[in-house]
């Protein structure tokens, strides 16, 4: 089913991330995989190795991370 996983939230961590660029990369946790961020996808600030949470979008053509935040610490 295409789409299934449109809005399951999703963890990673933060590959690199280029300010001057406006995109970066992150790691999935899960996958492995090597996922997008464009800066439309970012609701907090990152940087390489920040803990993030995000949504996979697959509608556009490249696969990207989307409401990307940093992911809060729980005790």
């Amino acid at each position: 089913m295409a789409g299934a996983e449109s809005n399951v939230h999703r963890t990673g961590t933060v590959k690199f991330y280029i300010d001057e660029k406006l995109y970066g990369f992150l790691i999935d946790d899960e996958s492995g995989d090597e996922i997008y961020i464009p800066v439309s996808g970012l609701i907090d600030e990152i940087k390489k190795g920040s803990k993030v949470t995000y949504i996979l979008d697959q509608s556009s053509k490249r696969t990207q991370a989307v409401e990307v935040r940093i992911k809060k610490k729980h005790f």
